[in-house]
């Protein structure tokens, strides 16, 4: 990676079009970037581990880290809180690396107002048949689920212009040269 100064990148896009995917290829191949890890309260999945997967806290903990202004975004999503620690990317892109944030609509929109020099990247589906495709075979919604992140993605994908970069995700090797190119 020719990066020689910290750099934050967030990455957005609907649910169900491969960001995570996507994700762990790009650190698989550059396991010196720093993957940001986001505050939730809601409880841990099955296999999910604190401090690696999210940092699990309590509804209280997690304003009072609003309070204290903890935190480079966050938001309220589906009755829980998730939110991004800022001292770790503040301290992890001022000893020069690049650091990546995978979070909502909402929150990209806080961090350009509150880290403007991040990069912000808008992951898409090749089409919205697609999306849907995609988060059926997941097998992990109830139709009404599946009916809410549709509607959601339509919105988020009215708002991809907001954007400084777009990768379209039909192809994940070519979506991963894609994000190569921008951040490398």
């Amino acid at each position: 990676m020719s990066t020689t100064s910290g750099k934050l990148v967030v990455i957005t896009g609907p649910s169900g079009v491969g960001k995570g995917t996507l994700l762990r290829k790009f650190l698989a191949k550059y396991p010196d970037t720093y993957f940001s890890v986001s505050a939730t309260t809601r409880a841990p999945r099955p296999g999910e581990i604190d401090g690696q997967d999210y940092y699990f806290v309590s509804t209280e903990k997690f304003q009072a880290m609003i309070q204290a202004n903890e935190l480079l975004e966050w938001a309220e999503f589906a009755g829980n809180f998730y939110g991004t620690p800022r001292d770790p990317v503040v301290t992890q892109v001022a000893a020069s690396r690049l650091v990546i944030l995978e979070i909502e609509l909402a929150g990209a929109r806080q961090v350009r107002t509150t880290y403007p020099q991040a990069c912000q990247i808008f992951i898409a589906p090749p089409s919205l048949a697609e999306l849907e495709r995609r988060i059926r075979l997941r097998g992990q919604d109830s139709e009404p689920a599946i009916s809410r992140r549709l509607e959601r993605a339509k919105i988020e994908l009215e708002a991809a212009h907001e954007f400084d970069y777009q990768i379209i995700n039909e192809d994940l090797d070519v979506a991963l040269r894609g994000l190569e190119g921008i951040v490398c």
